[in-house]
C-alpha cells in the first residue's frame, strides 16, 4: 500500500523522488466505524482504508488525477477495491506551514 501511495504522489503531484513521510495505522474492526454505502454506488468491505494526504495547495485537476491514480494503483497492488479507498486531501497554503526539522520553516531554509 505504501508503494502505491508514493507512486501516485510522484506521478500525479510531481512529488520529488524520496519525499516520503507516511504514517500507517491499523485499527481493530471494533475501533473502525464507517458506513458501507455512504457516498458510493457500491459497498465497502472489511478492507476499507482511509488515506489522509497533507500537502501544499494543488489545482482541482491535479487532485482529481491523484485520487483516480491512487485508486487504480491500490486496486492493482495490494488489491484494494476502488470502493474501499477513501481519500482526504488536506492542503496548506504555503511553505511557511511546514518544518522538515530543526524548527525551521521550509520557506526560510
Amino acid at each position: 500500500m505504501s508503494d502505491s501511495i508514493y507512486e501516485a504522489l510522484v506521478e500525479a503531484y510531481q512529488q520529488s523522488e524520496g519525499e516520503t513521510f507516511q504514517i500507517i495505522e491499523q485499527l481493530e474492526p471494533s475501533d473502525f466505524i464507517y458506513d458501507r454505502h455512504f457516498g458510493i454506488k457500491g459497498s465497502r468491505s472489511g478492507d476499507f482504508v482511509i488515506i489522509n494526504i497533507e500537502s501544499d495547495a494543488r489545482r482541482r485537476g491535479e487532485k482529481a488525477d491523484f485520487m483516480a491514480r491512487l485508486s487504480d494503483k491500490l486496486a492493482a497492488s495490494p488489491g484494494i477495491a476502488r470502493d474501499d479507498v477513501f481519500v482526504r486531501l488536506d492542503m496548506t497554503s504555503g511553505l511557511e506551514d511546514w518544518s522538515l526539522g530543526s524548527g525551521v520553516a521550509v520557506s526560510k531554509s
